[in-house]
């Protein structure tokens, strides 16, 4: 009489309750893989995002010098244009009349308020130790400024911040040295200044300049709410990108993961679940590719095919 392999309910019971148990933990597989890639890009982005905030404020800032450098220099060339085309045509009539038009840092002074009207942000000025113009004449800081110039006639740039009642303020700065005599014109002595320019300012202020002195600095300021603000959007715009990015590889990477590993593992604990309840007659478990999975799989049907023609051998014994 041959021996014949019963399952008893109990036991098919607890293998149905194992095999479902395994293939919900099979399923959370997808899980614990989407939370650890979110905890390591986490982690990743702190240390990432702290040198990339610093880059930006970094590239913001010297952005803003740049702009102001850019501003300084058509100042500059405003200045040139006054001393060597304007104020030729206009001497003859400073006798008379004072033209502010003939000097070169009420020239360059207004251009730049015109331009303040497009960027009201950057502020400039031609501040000077001993202005014939008193809107000219340096306040504390600027004349720190100035002095330092002085101290060190090769320094020709200055770049700092300082507090103001709005916040801080970056401010670039040059130095203003009489090098051109036919500036001298109006800034030696009241004697030989035009009669029309000493009327109007008085014979006390803007005299006794001297050839190659650094007389004041040209001074562009700005918010540093500016390059900051600058920098927080760049900021703003680089973590979207790279979380669209991150997004994108993620939901890729679920895809490959459910169609490449989720899916034939799931088919195979299903079969194992049923192989468990002693139903043998079952297709064999078809997983495409030779990756580790389509290995499983093969081993898992020469496995059952196994075990088939083991409980068969075992029934006609």
């Amino acid at each position: 009489m041959g021996l014949r392999v019963v399952y008893p309910a109990r036991i098919a019971d607890t293998a149905g309750r194992s095999g479902r148990f395994k293939q919900g933990g099979l399923m959370s597989l997808l899980t614990k893989f989407n939370l650890a890639l979110v905890v390591v890009f986490s982690a990743a982005m702190v240390p990432v995002g702290w040198v990339a905030h610093a880059l930006l404020q970094r590239s913001a800032r010297t952005q803003v010098i740049q702009n102001a450098r850019i501003m300084m220099e058509t100042a500059m060339a405003v200045r040139g244009y006054t001393i060597k085309q304007i104020k030729p045509l206009l001497d003859a009539r400073l006798a008379e009349q004072f033209l502010p038009q003939t000097v070169p840092a009420y020239s360059a002074t207004e251009i730049f308020n015109n331009l303040r009207q497009s960027h009201p942000e950057y502020e400039y000025k031609e501040a000077t130790l001993n202005p014939s113009n008193p809107r000219d004449r340096t306040v504390d800081w600027e004349a720190d400024v100035v002095n330092e110039f002085r101290r060190d006639p090769r320094k020709t740039e200055i770049i700092g911040e300082r507090d103001t009642p709005e916040g801080r303020a970056l401010f670039l700065s040059h130095p203003i040295q009489i090098k051109d005599p036919r500036c001298l014109a109006c800034h030696l002595t009241p004697e030989e200044a035009p009669a029309s320019l000493v009327k109007q300012y008085g014979p006390s202020n803007g005299f006794g300049w001297k050839l190659d002195d650094i007389v004041g600095a040209q001074i562009v300021s700005v918010p540093m709410s500016i390059p900051v603000a600058m920098a927080d959007n760049a900021f703003k715009t680089l973590l979207f990108s790279v979380a669209g990015v991150f997004g994108f590889t993620l939901l890729v990477l679920n895809l490959l993961l459910r169609f490449a590993v989720i899916a034939p593992l799931t088919q195979l604990a299903s079969m194992a679940d049923q192989v468990s309840r002693g139903n043998m007659d079952l297709p064999d478990l078809t997983i495409k590719g030779k990756d580790e999975v389509a290995l499983l799989g093969g081993s898992f049907n020469r496995m059952r095919i196994s075990l088939q023609k083991a409980l068969a051998m075992l029934d006609e014994a």
